[in-house]
């Protein structure tokens, strides 16, 4: 497996999700060289041009997650580069790093996704949570891992809620709660996996439940029947393209009380620790950590050079 040159695994990188980045780094380039690839590790840094300037690779792999790494700039420093990487382009991370934006989209294509409203520190909480029917959760519009977010119910909450999500993003949602099953769906090239279904005792799945608790239940098969399993996959593969999304990634969803489905957001470098989702996802569909590695380069290649 040569054809892939010299890989470049970046990773780390300065957001709020910089250790689970570290992580996903070290298990890619640990696959990668146990398959007899070249690889160089880069933990990114305030001066990533430079580094990736004086770097020697032939295609990057981008562990990275977050700001500066999910939202198109690292992205953008890697088309300037010349450089083929993995997952979307800039335009598409730019757009699914920002959950509201990535909400309108969905929205104005008719697709389902959870009414949302914009909070500012002027907001009228009281007419906000009664539009949302007082039972909502907050989130930093572009942020990854569940960080900032909160359940709220009143007001009171409410208003304290956006105080907190506010440390961590200037723009902040609140968003209708679904009370319901949660789904993610793993997508790699023009393939939705198989679908996981997310269980945890948490109020919601949050990043200990994502990352360090050991009472998160993965349900593989996930509990739909074919028919409706194949519907979601449809609806995540619509959403993900609507998006300009290509090579990887991963969908969210909620599936009401009603089996309706509710698209929540769009991950466009997933995680790649063990406790991650789509290596799960694809290890069902028979294609084990490595390939799943190979495979994305390999688009990444296809998509640079044609």
């Amino acid at each position: 497996m040569t054809q892939l040159g010299t890989i470049a695994v970046l990773k780390g990188g300065m957001s709020a999700e910089r250790e689970v980045s570290l992580k996903s780094g070290a298990a890619v380039a640990a696959a990668l060289r146990q398959r007899g690839h070249d690889v160089i590790e880069i933990d990114i840094q305030r001066h990533m041009i430079s580094q990736l300037a004086e770097a020697e690779f032939d295609v990057a792999f981008i562990a990275l997650h977050g700001r500066g790494g999910e939202d198109g700039t690292i992205q953008g420093v890697l088309e300037w580069l010349d450089k083929p990487y993995s997952g979307s382009g800039v335009m598409a991370s730019a757009i699914a790093m920002d959950k509201w934006r990535t909400k309108l989209l969905w929205q104005a294509a008719g697709l389902p996704t959870p009414a949302a409203e914009i909070l500012t520190p002027n907001s009228d909480w009281q007419a906000v949570i009664e539009k949302l029917n007082f039972n909502a959760i907050v989130k930093p519009s572009r942020e990854g891992s569940s960080i900032g977010m909160r359940r709220v119910a009143d007001s009171e909450s409410l208003a304290a809620s956006f105080a907190f999500a506010s440390e961590f993003d200037a723009m902040v949602l609140a968003e209708q709660w679904v009370t319901g099953r949660e789904f993610t769906v793993g997508i790699v090239g023009n393939t939705a996996l198989p679908v996981i279904q997310l269980k945890t005792p948490h109020a919601f799945y949050d990043y200990n439940a994502k990352y360090e608790a050991n009472d998160t239940e993965y349900l593989l098969p996930c509990g739909l029947d074919a028919e409706q399993e194949q519907a979601l996959q449809t609806l995540c593969l619509q959403a993900f393209e609507l998006l300009g999304c290509e090579g990887w990634g991963r969908i969210d969803v909620m599936q009401d009380e009603q089996e309706r489905f509710w698209l929540l957001e769009a991950n466009t470098s997933p995680g790649m620790t063990d406790h991650s989702l789509v290596p799960m996802a694809a290890r069902a569909a028979q294609m084990e950590f490595g390939e799943l590695i190979e495979q994305v380069l390999t688009l990444a290649l296809e998509r640079q050079y044609g």
